[in-house]
């Protein structure tokens, strides 16, 4: 591995300037107006022509968004104090968490010039507070630049050597946007709408579900929303898509969007899910959260460890059309915009020394290739592979990494990668490789430094393998979306996802199971069934007449024509998903009352309730005696006995079986 020093390009923008106007009239000069800082003894406002946002003084809080003909974009229903803020939820160790709006003790102006003000808000730990108060410095920053239709905020959170332990449940940044305004919410092109009021959600015009979250609309505002699932996990993503989303206004035609132009400062991985934008209107910058991961996504400092870490920027980005234009329009623009932002990550512009710039970073590239030696003697590229770099640690740990940065990308055909900007630090390289099971780490440890370019040459991931694949359920992608997903009890839907290619997000899916499965559980017969139709997507409990749950078993049967009774097989178990479940594997006799193998009680994912197709991924691989296996039909059972809620339960990803490591294939099959 050898480490060069190299010279930075600068990228050039893939856009030209923005056609749809930035406030004002068309063909205003706003955008040459420098910015302006106006302080008074209870706000802050900064101005720029085209953007006005005030803020508490010193708390830091948004109260107020000017723009384009509206005084306000946030709910001015609303106590200032729930419009626009900086939250967590912290908790000591064994606690119960805190909910905690980050007010500001104190303000300062940071930059003040002609082309940029930034503003400081922080909140120092005060140790008589132990307990009442999560010890931590908190430093919340606003951007305004001149001819910049939107402002950027970020924040550094900091914990001394020998500050109290403490635990953080989840980060981030909400917006509550005015409802007589803000109807239709888009996340993705395939996920966007006119969203409910969150009247339609208050007591006489709709019915709580089977969580608070979820509710169906029975007298909702607009008649066109009745009879449907509003449900704010229905419209949570992947960190890897959580650029840009938001909300359009109709009259005038304006659009708020929240955008995320790195991952480098969330946790888990680009696969990890968090929330987005749901009815309120409200619009969130996600950094950390259990969400779809459970307590392993929440940060622990112990021993009095000290930690600092940089929250964003995030972009808020205003846009506007000419009444009578397609407001729609302002979707595509906010995607176009988007793709600017990230084009000039790491921004040029906050003043924090704890904010890296482009020169002070460093570059790693190499190549990734997959050696397996049951499917091919040659090395293959890693065609679309996710390899990133994150904190040391054992094989597969960036999925629950969540105190420091990561960063990630995707290798192209020829398995070739270049991983940019990243901060200075030491670090693992991860891979894992869509079609094979498992995950790789280069086992040397990275170091980063400024201005630093690694080449990596070529690496050779070896997949999980002892032998040949006797047979095979399901694609190796970390998701169970490739099962079979049953459409919606049709009294529980949201339109949305009606004929959509995310037929997972319907409410209640967990139910249908008992419904197809009345009696008796599933049976999968190798080179009979067919995975996208006959394996349901969840393992969950069967819901009883007296509406308790019982624990489930899925059969695989499959026949071997000639078996090793003196070698070891290997079942290839990897699970998507896992809320408060168990994996049993029993082998030929369902009822023997010691497993071949149990995971015990794992995951807290909650991905069946919440909508998701996966969680954190599991890998599990179970010695098979050949003893146990016989000449003709065989069954494997797989049980799921875990029963209090109709939430536990597993998602597969992929699960195969493997002969020994001399045997042929076709002499057993």
């Amino acid at each position: 591995m050898d480490i060069i020093k190299h010279p930075r390009t600068a990228l050039k923008s893939l856009f030209s300037p923005k056609k749809v106007p930035e406030g004002g009239d068309k063909g205003s000069n706003m955008s040459n107006v420098g910015v302006r800082l106006h302080i008074q003894d209870r706000y802050v406002t900064m101005d720029n022509g085209m953007v006005q946002v005030t803020l508490s003084n010193p708390g830091g809080i948004v109260t107020g968004i000017r723009y384009n003909r509206i005084d306000n974009l946030l709910e001015v229903l609303n106590k200032e104090t729930n419009r626009g803020y900086w939250d967590l939820v912290w908790s000591a160790p064994g606690s119960k968490g805190i909910f905690d709006v980050i007010y500001g003790t104190s303000f300062r102006v940071v930059v003040e010039n002609e082309d940029q003000v930034e503003l400081s808000f922080t909140r120092m730990w005060d140790p008589s507070l132990e307990g009442k108060s999560v010890p931590l410095n908190i430093d919340k920053r606003f951007i305004l630049l001149r001819g910049s239709s939107g402002f950027y905020s970020y924040a550094i959170y900091e914990h001394l050597k020998d500050w109290p332990d403490f635990d953080i449940g989840e980060t981030r940044i909400t917006f509550k946007l005015r409802k007589d305004k803000f109807r239709y919410m888009a996340i993705a092109d395939n996920r966007k709408r006119c969203m409910p009021l969150p009247d339609d959600r208050c007591q006489g015009r709709c019915q709580i579900l089977a969580y608070a979250e979820a509710v169906l609309l029975v007298n909702p505002t607009n008649p066109e929303h009745k009879g449907e699932v509003d449900d704010k996990y229905q419209y949570s993503s992947e960190n890897k898509d959580i650029k840009v989303h938001g909300w359009i206004s109709n009259s005038p035609p304006v659009g708020f969007w929240q955008i995320t132009p790195s991952d480098e400062f969330r946790s888990g991985g680009p696969l990890k899910q968090s929330l987005t934008s749901h009815v309120g209107p409200t619009t969130l910058a996600m950094f950390l959260s259990s969400h779809y991961a459970g307590q392993d996504l929440d940060p622990k400092f112990r021993g009095g460890e000290p930690w600092k870490k940089v929250f964003g920027p995030i972009f808020i980005y205003l846009n506007s059309a000419s009444d009578g234009d397609d407001p729609l329009w302002l979707w595509e623009d906010a995607k176009i915009q988007m793709m600017n932002e990230v084009q000039k990550w790491p921004y040029s512009f906050p003043a924090s020394e704890d904010f890296q710039k482009s020169d002070q970073r460093g570059n790693v590239v190499g190549r990734l290739l997959v050696l397996d030696r049951y499917t091919s003697k040659d090395y293959v590229p890693a065609n679309g592979a996710y390899v990133g770099l994150a904190a040391p640690g054992d094989v597969g740990s960036w999925q629950r990494e969540c105190k420091d940065y990561q960063f990630w990308t995707r290798a192209d055909e020829g398995g070739y990668f270049s991983i940019n900007n990243i901060r200075t630090g030491d670090y693992n390289l991860y891979a894992w490789v869509p079609g094979f099971i498992g995950d790789y780490r280069y086992d040397v440890s990275i170091t980063i430094s400024s201005g630093s370019y690694v080449e990596m040459g070529d690496l050779v991931y070896e997949p999980p393998r002892d032998g040949p694949t006797l047979w095979e359920i399901g694609i190796p992608d970390r998701s169970a979306a490739e099962f079979y997903v049953p459409d919606p009890n049709p009294e529980y839907i949201n339109k949305l996802f009606v004929n959509h290619p995310d037929r997972f997000r319907q409410y209640g899916l967990w139910g249908r199971y008992a419904e197809l499965y009345p009696d008796t559980d599933l049976v999968y017969t190798v080179g009979v069934s067919d995975y996208s139709k006959d394996w349901f997507f969840a393992q969950v409990p069967r819901k009883k007449d007296d509406n308790t749950h019982q624990g489930t078993t899925w059969q695989i049967k499959f026949i071997l024509n000639g078996v090793d009774r003196r070698s070891t097989y290997k079942l290839r178990v990897a699970l998507a998903s896992a809320t408060l479940a168990e994996l049993q594997v029993r082998i030929n006799d369902p009822n023997a009352k010691r497993p071949l193998f149990t995971s015990g009680l794992i995951g807290r994912d909650n991905s069946i309730a919440r909508h998701g197709i996966h969680g954190l991924y599991w890998l599990y691989n179970v010695n098979v005696p050949g003893a146990q296996l016989v000449e003709g039909e065989n069954t494997i059972f797989l049980t799921q006995p875990r029963s209090t809620s109709p939430f536990q339960g597993l998602m597969y990803d992929y699960i195969r079986l493997e002969g020994p490591p001399s045997f042929n294939v076709k002499d057993e099959l």
